[in-house]
């Protein structure tokens, strides 16, 4: 293999600490610092150290010399599809600065290799260039991605290169998610069963009574995270948009039929897909000059995007590819590109809910109170989405415009479609996670402990139902006590003795 363009001691684009001293880049570390490719550094690089022991770091993993790969391209996108898995961004990016000639030899030499068909395919595949190379014949199938280094999605075979396209997504919208043992110990714990389970065991009307209520308090949590309190009829309202999720194909007019719902006076809002950049952020107060914390797909990319977010849903829905992590994919996804000019991050909740539903995750009688938890962990969540945003604003060039909004000027789209989705997944896993196995026990239980208590009032005393509840709030928000307040006014009738039988009984059943 040709390796003039080579130099092991490059460390070009790489800001990041090696982590020994002596220590040699390899794979996508090195192919980004040798091409000086302009793409969001790896959240994990691999280096050759000088040890006999592989180890990791948070960001670097770390292998033998007997590891280290020829120094060529092909040895190092070898090395980078054996060790680290596919990097649309990188690669995309590199396929930009390298002559097909560069991949045909590749492929002359190694004809019918594993990785040299991989690397074919993916060529043809994000340049939509077709190679001076014949069709493999006579050759078993080999899979695109490892599934032990990142979630796989169904399998679509390339006669052409004998390769299964089992990547999670389409040329438009691929993100990608690494394998950890996080999201394996939470995909293993088959939380659907847990709360098929729950739900089974619990009386119908308890469950209509939880689900309604959930479903009201997911939609207020979901107007909060945006700082917002709407009025309850409009958290009402929201609530049972949220409720029909899962029922409609994805499709732009429903995007756009969605957004309607969220923006209920748009006489100021531009509807349907943006016509200009978009950012969030802040303005400078004396100069009106933007200051974005994210900048959102440009509006000449967005038909592409969520066309391809569209064909995404499609092919996940009715995979094996864990729900979960389908719907980290299409929702963060969906918030990353920033389609609208308002309205996305309720619809970004809205999608997390539909891939649920749609995927079966969800029990049809139920919503997961998800937003209600990610509002118990905005801090988190924040971080979530900082993670994609924050390293890409460095990738972007803009430049102000009269409106005080941001106009892109240099091709960006890769950034939207090609993104390692990890950080989002393992968090937004954590949320359903608590949202099956404590927010929802959690209201069940408070509400059969509620009709308990309801049930020993109206034994006691004469009392009509909306009184009883009113007893029941008021010593619910008062730690089991009944208030001066409550007792000079809304129940002064009462004795003492029978204030003392309802706190004491209250405690029994909200407290044993």
């Amino acid at each position: 293999m040709d390796c003039a363009r080579f130099s092991w001691n490059t460390v070009h684009m790489i800001t990041r600490a090696l982590p020994e001293t002596d220590a040699r880049l390899a794979g996508y570390a090195y192919l980004i610092s040798n091409y000086e490719l302009s793409v969001p550094v790896p959240a994990i690089l691999s280096a050759i150290g000088k040890k006999h022991t592989k180890y990791g770091t948070d960001n670097w993993r770390v292998f033998t010399p007997r590891h280290a790969p020829e120094n060529s391209l092909y040895g190092h996108l070898t090395f980078a599809l054996r060790y680290e898995g596919i990097d649309l961004s990188v690669l995309s990016e590199l396929f930009k600065q390298i002559s097909k000639a560069e991949i045909e030899k590749i492929i002359q030499n190694e004809p019918a290799g594993s990785y040299a068909r991989r690397i074919w395919f993916l060529y043809e595949y994000l340049t939509d260039y077709t190679l001076d190379v014949s069709d493999i014949s006579q050759r078993g199938y080999v899979d695109l991605v490892d599934p032990k280094i990142q979630y796989a999605g169904p399998a679509r075979p390339s006669k052409r290169h004998r390769i299964n396209n089992n990547l999670p997504g389409v040329k438009n919208f691929c993100p990608l998610i690494r394998r950890t043992e996080k999201l394996d110990e939470l995909i293993n714990q088959d939380l659907p069963k847990e709360a098929l389970e729950s739900v089974g065991a619990i009386h119908p009307d308890v469950l209509m009574r939880a689900a309604s209520f959930l479903l009201l308090e997911d939609s207020k949590a979901s107007y909060a995270i945006e700082g917002e309190t709407p009025p309850h009829n409009r958290a009402e309202r929201w609530g049972r948009i949220i409720g029909q999720a899962g029922k409609t194909l994805l499709s732009k007019a429903e995007m756009e039929r969605l957004q309607k719902e969220v923006i209920v006076d748009s006489r100021f809002i531009h509807m349907g897909y943006r016509d200009e950049g978009g950012f969030i952020g802040s303005h400078d107060r004396s100069t009106n000059m933007p200051i974005p914390s994210h900048i959102s797909a440009k509006h000449q990319d967005l038909e592409a995007l969520m066309e391809g977010l569209i064909e995404t849903v499609s092919l996940l829905k009715d995979s094996d590819f864990p729900p979960v992590l389908a719907a980290t994919l299409i929702a963060f996804g969906f918030v990353f590109i920033h389609p609208f000019e308002d309205g996305n991050g309720r619809l970004h909740r809205y999608l997390l809910h539909h891939v649920l539903i749609e995927t079966g995750f969800t029990p049809k009688e139920l919503v997961f109170p998800v937003s209600s938890v990610i509002l118990k962990r905005i801090t988190d969540y924040v971080t979530a989405l900082e993670a994609y945003s924050k390293p890409r604003l460095s990738f972007i060039e803009w430049r102000a415009t009269d409106k005080g909004n941001v106009e892109v000027l240099n091709e960006t789209i890769d950034l939207y479609r090609f993104f390692d989705a990890t950080t989002q997944a393992e968090f937004f896993y954590e949320c359903v996670h608590e949202t099956i196995t404590k927010a929802l026990p959690d209201e069940v239980k408070y509400l059969q402990r509620y009709d308990e208590m309801k049930a020993f009032v109206n034994n006691y005393i004469d009392m009509p139902d909306r009184t009883a509840d009113l007893l029941i709030r008021f010593l619910h928000q008062n730690d089991g006590k009944l208030s001066k307040r409550a007792l000079d006014k809304e129940f002064s009738a009462l004795t003492d003795d029978e204030v003392q039988v309802f706190e004491n009984k209250f405690e029994e059943i909200f407290n044993s």
